[in-house]
């Protein structure tokens, strides 16, 4: 295990395996991983679970057994409602705790007997949302996005004055995140054609994704206590992968003054495990240096320590399946590779500014980073970046060409950790179909 990374223990051991068939040769749920979530069997109650290669541990029954005690104990029966909102709201050290014994427990051959009655296979399960949702708010964290979207529309300056100033964001409708595999209904909506004619309401034609980050809250604050930018990464429980589906053309008419509306709250999707901070010990590095010019961060929003290892280097990609590659049994075609590290923001950054003016986070909350765009060809997160607003088709296997997606398109998001001396881990999928709009009546 490399020496000099802060937060490591006996958990992050590349040598450490498991007993579970297939477990230590997985590319994203090894023993290092442990992801939370909740997840249910033959149409039974959702409960909490761990992801463990292809299979996922029942905590409760875990707990049932005997096997916890203290901190470890007290997060499971914390998580006992089907949610994880409770558990997180304890705060870093029960689900330290929890993680270390479920390490210890699924590596050590002679806990096998007692583990693998409640080990369940993992395509026969049924996953669900992690936590109760109670906000959402989205970042647009992605500097190269930003810049990419903004030179669309002013070429002059694509970055507004406030963006390298203050952490942009905007307050989404929960109600409407979903996991991953739920398909995506088209909206309709108001959209306005180029020329002098009148809106009109119908489908939108320009459906697009997102590749975000999503960040849940674990420990909140009182309304009109802000969050210390030393303090922000206690309150961040940990990370999935996001999905902010866009309707670009209801989005282009309705945006000003008040920011989007229908073009975002028809559907989110994010993937079912929370992968914890201990996980991600790893894979912290230092925030990238801001280009000369550009202004330091204002002292709320600054911390030495943030800067040193604030920001992760997690590789994301994007893929595409048509319905005629799917009906080909073609595999998913890469369309996008980026990197966490290219957030212009830290997520400890993001915390605190939200909570700045007073506002109170609560458990279970969820951020969207925005969209993680790379600099370089192939790495937009979005299809308004990477065919230029639809100017240069994307081309896939067997000749199809997409501008914006079209119905019964397939996209899957998928992120992996990877850093020489250490296991590899990974987010699980977030997956989307986009199925036709549903007429008005």
């Amino acid at each position: 295990m490399s020496a000099g990374v802060e937060g490591l223990d006996e958990t992050h051991d590349p040598a450490r395996r498991s007993w579970v068939p297939g477990a230590s040769e997985h590319p994203e749920f090894p023993v290092q991983n442990l992801p939370f979530g909740v997840f249910s069997v033959r149409g039974r109650q959702p409960r909490a679970g761990v992801a463990i290669g292809e299979f996922i541990v029942d905590l409760r029954g875990v707990s049932a057994a005997g096997l916890l005690s203290g901190e470890a104990e007290a997060a499971v029966e914390a998580a006992g409602g089907g949610s994880l909102s409770e558990m997180l709201e304890l705060g870093a050290a029960p689900r330290r705790a929890l993680r270390r014994r479920l390490s210890e427990l699924l590596s050590d051959n002679a806990f096998s007997d007692r583990i693998g009655p409640l080990l369940h296979p993992a395509a026969e399960c049924t996953l669900h949302l992690p936590c109760a949702i109670g906000d959402y708010t989205d970042f647009y964290a992605g500097i190269h996005h930003a810049t990419n979207v903004g030179r669309q529309f002013r070429p002059e300056g694509p970055l507004l004055p406030n963006y390298k100033h203050i952490p942009i964001a905007y307050h989404g409708r929960s109600s409407s995140i979903r996991p991953s595999g739920m398909p995506v209904r088209r909206p309709l909506g108001q959209m306005k054609p180029p020329d002098n004619a009148p809106p009109v309401f119908a489908p939108c034609r320009r459906l697009d994704y997102e590749l975000e980050l999503g960040i849940w809250i674990g420990v909140g604050n009182e309304l009109g206590e802000p969050i210390p930018i030393g303090q922000a990464e206690g309150h961040i429980a940990g990370y999935s992968l996001l999905n902010d589906w866009s309707a670009r053309d209801i989005q282009a008419w309705e945006y000003r003054p008040l920011g989007p509306f229908l073009a975002k709250n028809f559907l989110t999707t994010v993937s079912c495990w929370i992968v914890t901070p201990e996980a991600l010990a790893p894979f912290r590095i230092p925030q990238a240096q801001r280009p000369e010019g550009d202004p330091a961060p204002l002292a709320y929003l600054s911390d030495a320590e943030d800067q040193a290892r604030g920001a992760l280097d997690l590789h994301l990609e994007v893929l595409l399946r048509t319905g005629r590659m799917r009906a080909q049994g073609r595999l998913p075609h890469r369309v996008a590779l980026s990197n966490a590290r290219h957030m212009y923001w830290t997520v400890a950054q993001m915390v605190a500014h939200h909570a700045s003016g007073g506002c109170n986070l609560r458990p279970g909350d969820l951020f969207g980073s925005g969209t993680i765009s790379g600099p370089d060809e192939g790495s937009g997160g979005s299809m308004l970046e990477s065919t230029l607003g639809g100017a240069r088709p994307i081309v896939l296997p067997g000749g199809e060409e997409r501008r914006f997606l079209d119905d019964g398109d397939e996209v899957f998001l998928r992120a992996y950790a990877r850093r020489p001396g250490f296991a590899s881990i990974g987010f699980g999928e977030c997956r989307g179909v986009i199925e036709a709009a549903r007429a008005v009546r």
